[in-house]
């Protein structure tokens, strides 16, 4: 009789604890949401929108094998040999405006970043003042939209120029003038250069002249080097002496020197890439991502044992300007997985990350440490020549409406490069449609 009465003391004893556990865990299920049950499948899956680069790749890769069962990044490849900065920025605003879930991060061309702002969740709470002082002020700087911090950096560009160094030497006082190219050469001086070049075919000076943003920038260069400004918030003035000079000189790079082929018409950066390589061109106005560039698509190591580097020409008188790029990442505000992104971002941003996109994509990192401490100095000497242009560096207007101005104003550059209409009909026309605030059909 005593051991059934145990018995029957420890089943009810068992029975109170494990309806207590039960309530409990209703409760807690119920009025905070906490599920015991692992769902058929716990693992968020973050996808993310970018060019797709080699080292994109692998640092996805490696986030992917540290947060298995946990976060799976899955990449959606707007390649730029494809599509160009205007169409993947029209793509991105398209998408957004649907309001879909289906983008949680996007990377955006540093200037878009307050077209894009209305899209995206703000991360000022995420990212106190001692963090965002680790990061480059030139690069930090692109990341606000009112004072707010709406995106990060992902990776630095800075203009600059490369050179073919076996059609250098052919030049009288090749070492002379090597020595000017690394001390910042004059417009001036480039082109008296230029008229002495035998060219026999091969370009002089190939840069990217097509109607897009890449045009642009090397206006915006001319344009900083002179020190004057030309966008405002509400409206443009590009008709005066200094706008005029800066556009002059592109138009007269193709029309009267005759230094750069009128193929740039047509050509983004990766024509100009396959134009300057395939016709054994002197100079190319690009991005520190060449070299990485052909090692991937044409196959062959060392191209900088081929190619040298300098910092872009500027105009006499002047000052030196090389113009600072780079792409930002944002987390869109439809994103239901805002967490699990903004653990991608941070992994982006970390020193592992950046020496990745650094050595198998030519991505210039973002953060100071890599160009103040030894340890990363000694390991990626080149650093030492980009930090060299730091204080060179100009930007394009961070402006709502660039997008607008930069579309308008590049489609007229383009015409007087092709030397269907003046400089000054360009200008003017350009001025006129952005300040009246029509719609502008090309």
């Amino acid at each position: 009789m005593k051991p059934l009465r145990e018995y029957i003391n420890k089943f009810y004893i068992s029975l109170i604890i494990i309806t207590t556990i039960t309530i409990i865990a209703f409760i807690l299920l119920f009025f905070t949401g906490v599920n015991f049950l692992p769902p058929a499948d716990s693992e968020k899956k973050i996808y993310f929108v970018d060019n797709i680069s080699p080292g994109h790749k692998i640092v996805i890769e490696r986030f992917n094998e540290l947060n298995k069962g946990h976060i799976k990044v899955i990449p959606i490849n707007l390649p730029f040999e494809k599509f160009s900065t205007n169409e993947r920025k029209e793509l991105l605003i398209r998408y957004l405006r649907s309001k879909s879930d289906r983008i949680d991060i996007f990377s955006v061309d540093q200037i878009w970043t307050p077209r894009f702002a209305k899209f995206v969740e703000p991360l000022g709470s995420y990212y106190p003042t001692n963090k965002r002082d680790l990061y480059l002020h030139s690069v930090i700087k692109s990341c606000y939209y009112n004072d707010q911090l709406v995106a990060v950096p992902l990776y630095l560009d800075i203009s600059v120029m490369y050179y073919n160094i076996d059609e250098l030497k052919t030049l009288p006082n090749y070492y002379n003038i090597k020595k000017e190219l690394d001390n910042f050469i004059t417009w001036e001086r480039f082109i008296e250069i230029g008229n002495k070049y035998k060219k026999n075919g091969k370009p002089f000076y190939v840069f990217p002249a097509s109607n897009y943003e890449g045009l642009l920038c090397s206006y915006f260069e001319l344009m900083e080097s002179q020190n004057k400004k030309v966008f405002f918030e509400d409206s443009v003035n590009l008709s005066n002496k200094e706008s005029v000079k800066a556009a002059q000189l592109l138009v007269d790079l193709v029309n009267k020197y005759n230094l750069s082929p009128v193929a740039v018409t047509g050509f983004k950066e990766t024509e100009c890439d396959i134009e300057f390589i395939s016709k054994k061109g002197m100079f190319l106005r690009n991005w520190p991502g060449f070299y990485k560039w052909y090692d991937t698509f044409i196959g062959e190591e060392n191209p900088w044992e081929k190619y040298g580097i300098a910092p872009l020409p500027y105009f006499n008188g002047s000052k030196h300007s090389n113009l600072i790029g780079g792409w930002n990442l944002m987390i869109s505000a439809y994103s239901k997985n805002k967490g699990a992104a903004l653990e991608f971002i941070k992994f982006l941003n970390s020193d592992e990350a950046q020496s990745i996109l650094y050595e198998k994509s030519g991505y210039l990192p973002i953060t100071k440490n890599f160009y103040e401490n030894k340890n990363f100095i000694n390991k990626y000497p080149q650093l030492s020549f980009y930090k060299g242009l730091f204080n060179s560096i100009v930007h394009r207007p961070y402006l709502e409406k660039y997008t607008r101005y930069s579309d308008i104003l590049s489609h007229y550059l383009n015409l007087a490069i092709k030397n269907e209409i003046t400089v000054l009909d360009a200008l003017k026309k350009a001025e006129s449609i952005i300040n009246s605030d029509k719609i502008f059909f090309k």
